[in-house]
């Protein structure tokens, strides 16, 4: 598995500056009370009775298939807890949270891709918690199959929430798969599943767990799931259109943050919901200047997969927030942004200097809607609500120098949400378009997530 926010060296593109690319992941969706789990008891005892033990999970799809299996892609999500860093000024008393080790300061939930680890390892993650989830790159027509493991919570090991995996959008689940508690199977602590899908329709997607959802996604169980077209002449387009192709494209996450409910947590309170107050604001599980950094380890899985090792800059650890919001492109590329949002808060993200352009809303390509016509939008604004996506293509401008790269903003406009409420300016819902002069990076082979 490769990421696709993930660019060498400096970039959170691909596997290297010859070849890189980038995914992601996240969702949001409707409302279940934590003391609505017992509803759910036959669904969980029908869970139960399907879940198995094996001893190595992830298995290659190649081998798979070769052995008559049913999928052509399959993979292997733990959820968990844990403890992340989020830049910005303390919040007193609930920020930074007293219990957390040091180089964090905030409780999670959150899933991982563990694909390639064995049952042992596996269970050693518990506590291992990912903000936000990995990246989920796919192409219509694959034969999906995805064991999500419930670790359980290190933290609040009396809490004991199933979790399931719900795919925000997705047109065509089959209900026993859906993630949704009332009408589809969850996964208990201990205990693993196989969900199955199978797209037919491109496009950015969300995922999350839809169990006690308002609560899981709050503390981090999300992530974007996109679908990239089938046939060869559409590759590297976001639909089955030749005008919504890219060179590059990069997947951001948006999410808000209540330190009070994140401690509350921790601390063993009940929180009130609709005293939601959020006082940090996120692109893939990080606030601005860490949005800048480097791609970590933990996604996918490092080469020490039991452990891997810490990410830090001098704000803190970015070990549990893996995944970078930096974008870098070349003069005249064609890039793809896909912009998923999964908090409570309506955002209108801007580009100071870009055009951009809405090719895409909540994974329906726009430029032909039911026969009507276009209806994509030119627009240095894009709004995005709770639980939407959206598709926007921009070409880089010109490199002007004479620095190595220029440099362009995309924030929320804001600005409470662009710097955390801070009086210093930290942090918040901001990152950099940093464009290169032309031919600098090569081919973006292969993006962030994606399966084949």
């Amino acid at each position: 598995m490769t990421n696709e926010n993930t660019l060498q060296p400096t970039n959170n593109e691909g596997v290297d500056v010859a070849a890189s690319e980038q995914t992601e992941e996240r969702i949001l969706d409707k409302k279940v009370s934590r003391r609505a789990m017992l509803v759910g008891s036959g669904a969980l005892a029908m869970t139960g009775a399907l879940a198995k033990v094996t001893g190595v999970v992830g298995s290659d799809a190649t081998k798979a298939n070769a052995a008559g299996g049913w999928a052509d892609v399959e993979f292997t999500m733990a959820g968990t807890d844990g403890w992340a860093y989020l830049a910005g000024a303390p919040q007193q008393p609930f920020f930074p949270d007293t219990f957390a080790p040091d180089g964090f300061n905030t409780y999670i939930f959150g899933l991982r891709d563990l694909t390639g680890l064995n049952e042992k390892q596996v269970l050693q993650q518990k506590g291992n918690a990912q903000f936000s989830a990995p990246i989920l790159g796919f192409r219509v027509g694959q034969k999906i199959e995805l064991t999500l493991y419930n670790l359980g919570l290190v933290q609040r090991p009396d809490l004991v929430d199933s979790h399931t995996f719900h795919w925000h959008g997705f047109r065509n689940a089959i209900p026993l798969y859906d993630g949704t508690p009332d009408t589809s199977l969850s996964v208990p602590v201990g205990r693993h599943l196989k969900y199955r899908f199978q797209p037919h329709e491109a496009g950015t997607y969300m995922y999350h767990c839809h169990f006690e959802d308002v609560e899981h996604v709050q503390m981090g169980m999300i992530g974007i799931v996109y679908v990239l077209p089938q046939f060869a002449p559409f590759r590297k387009c976001a639909y089955e259109d030749i005008r919504t192709r890219f060179d590059r494209q990069f997947s951001i996450m948006l999410t808000e943050v209540d330190s009070h409910i994140h401690w509350n947590d921790a601390h063993i309170q009940v929180s009130d919901f609709t005293d939601y107050t959020p006082d940090h604001w996120t692109m893939n599980g990080r606030s601005y200047p860490d949005t800048l950094a480097a791609h970590g380890d933990r996604d996918p899985v490092s080469k020490d997969m039991v452990t891997g090792p810490a990410i830090s800059n001098s704000a803190g650890s970015l070990d549990h927030s893996p995944v970078s919001s930096l974008i870098e492109v070349n003069a005249g590329d064609q890039v793809l942004l896909r912009l998923a949002s999964l908090g409570f808060q309506e955002h209108s993200l801007v580009a100071p200097g870009i055009d951009m352009k809405i090719v895409g809303q909540d994974a329906r390509c726009v430029l032909d809607v039911n026969g009507f016509g276009d209806r994509s939008t030119f627009t240095n604004t894009v709004s995005i609500g709770s639980g939407e996506s959206r598709d926007v293509i921009f070409k880089a401008p010109a490199y002007v120098g004479p620095a190595a790269y220029d440099v362009y903003r995309l924030f929320d406009r804001n600005f409470s949400q662009a710097g955390n409420a801070s009086s210093t300016g930290d942090g918040g819902m901001m990152t950099e378009i940093r464009v290169y002069p032309a031919g600098h990076f090569g081919t973006q082979a292969k993006l962030r997530g994606e399966r084949q």
